[in-house]
């Protein structure tokens, strides 16, 4: 049975196939190669049917997302015409497991084996009989997106992307093969910029909730979910698939990060420093390494004022690696010393430092307070405008605004960091937070 399709317009063809589908009985709906699920797909799962660039699907847990982007990029290799796709995921593994192999990846949705697209591991791309081809790419290495060009992409998961919008910019760049290329883009919502500025109009956006799938999910797992998160920011965002910009309880906001962020350093800082909060043991090769560049100036038109240069946090790098890389943003900001928490490794710190000839000052410090009796006077300072960024520093800033919120966990090494080098050069006069030099 053979659907005529036309251009590979997907205004015209996906909508002509669903409208053929739909008047199909079940036997014969299940005699085409990808009737089941457009079948079957909730509206929020389907591509809006008017013309658009960037289809943004975002939805909580489990509510069908890679299940969308895996057929949409399905149909586009097989059907569409559409013969160079991209393949964007958190992680080359994420893509792999996910987007490709995993139960809703698109090995896995094809009906018939002989159909079945095939994964060459070396060269990093799924190869479809007609000759389409898609290529995985991992959003840690942004600069893997410069040069290779397609008509398609799917980018999963971009809330949580390591650099996201320079992988967006390097990606969107790219898409100029054929007549009409389309992105889709599936992830849970998290209050990151690319995501905000995808909702506030770059994209057509769908949203559905964890609920909305429940006939594809374990029996319970809805019930058991709701009765734990049910009511609470973290639920909000997680099965309902809302955009939640802060979360409460959290000791920052975004909009006063936001309203304070600066795109052009002063010409002169009356201070520089690098601010480290070293892994658990100085011997540790596998936790992360806070690393945050600062600045303060008094300049006219700034006031007294702590800018944040740059977060140079590295995770499960060994001692060595750390603290050469702490040492050349130093070099590279013309910073007077280092600050190093000394909580956990203690003199054993400057050893690491001056193995790789730091020979800058370094001050170690002890911390006598909790992390968040620490980060309350520096989260107040940022409340009255007296901490800026310099541009996005959006893993630093999804650390801060997720910090003593509901549900989080983990260690707050970037945040730590921060907390160091905002109180060093502008609290530390004050008296607040006690820090005692070793």
């Amino acid at each position: 049975m053979d659907v005529e399709y036309g251009p590979p317009t997907w205004g015209d063809w996906w909508i002509k196939h669903l409208e053929f589908t739909r008047k199909l009985d079940r036997a014969q709906a299940l005699r085409l190669q990808h009737a089941p699920f457009l079948l079957t797909a909730r509206d929020p799962q389907r591509p809006p049917a008017d013309k658009w660039r960037t289809w943004l699907f975002m939805g909580g847990r489990g509510a069908g997302k890679t299940r969308a982007g895996a057929e949409w990029t399905r149909f586009a290799a097989r059907f569409g015409g559409y013969a160079r796709i991209a393949l964007v995921g958190p992680t080359l593994g994420d893509v792999r497991e996910v987007m490709i192999e995993g139960a809703s990846g698109l090995r896995s949705i094809e009906p018939r084996s002989r159909e079945r697209p095939y994964f060459n591991v070396s060269r990093r791309r799924l190869e479809w009989s007609n000759g389409a081809v898609a290529h995985v790419f991992s959003a840690e290495d942004p600069e893997s997106l410069r040069g290779p060009q397609f008509d398609a992409a799917w980018c999963d998961e971009i809330g949580v992307w390591a650099k996201g919008e320079t992988v967006w910019s390097n990606l969107q760049l790219g898409l100029r093969l054929g007549a009409d290329p389309r992105c889709v883009v599936t992830t849970t919502p998290r209050p990151v910029p690319l995501v905000r500025k995808l909702v506030e109009g770059e994209a057509v956006l769908t949203k559905g909730g964890t609920r909305d799938n429940l006939g594809n999910l374990a029996p319970g797992f809805v019930e058991s979910m709701e009765a734990a998160y049910s009511g609470t920011t973290l639920g909000r965002q997680e099965l309902e698939g809302e955009l939640v910009e802060d979360l409460a309880g959290a000791l920052w906001l975004r909009s006063d990060i936001d309203q304070a962020r600066i795109r052009q350093i002063p010409e002169k800082m009356d201070d520089v420093i690098v601010a480290i909060d070293p892994p658990a043991s100085a011997h540790s090769g596998s936790d992360a390494c806070g690393i945050i560049v600062a600045g303060k100036t008094q300049a006219a038109g700034f006031g007294e004022r702590c800018f944040i240069l740059a977060d140079g946090t590295v995770q499960g790098e060994k001692p060595s690696d750390w603290a050469a890389r702490a040492l050349s943003l130093a070099k590279q900001a013309g910073a007077s010393g280092i600050v190093a928490e000394a909580n956990q490794g203690g003199e054993m710190v400057r050893t690491v430092l001056e193995s790789v000839d730091c020979s800058m000052p370094i001050q170690l410090v002890h911390a006598r307070l909790g992390k968040r009796a620490r980060a309350a006077p520096v989260a107040a300072l940022y409340a009255r405008g007296k901490v800026s960024h310099f541009n996005a520093l959006s893993a630093l800033e999804d650390e801060m605004c997720r910090f003593g919120a509901e549900g989080f966990v983990g260690s707050p090494d970037r945040v730590d960091a921060l907390v160091w080098a905002v109180t060093t050069l502008m609290l530390n006069k004050q008296g607040a937070p006690r820090i005692r030099a070793i």
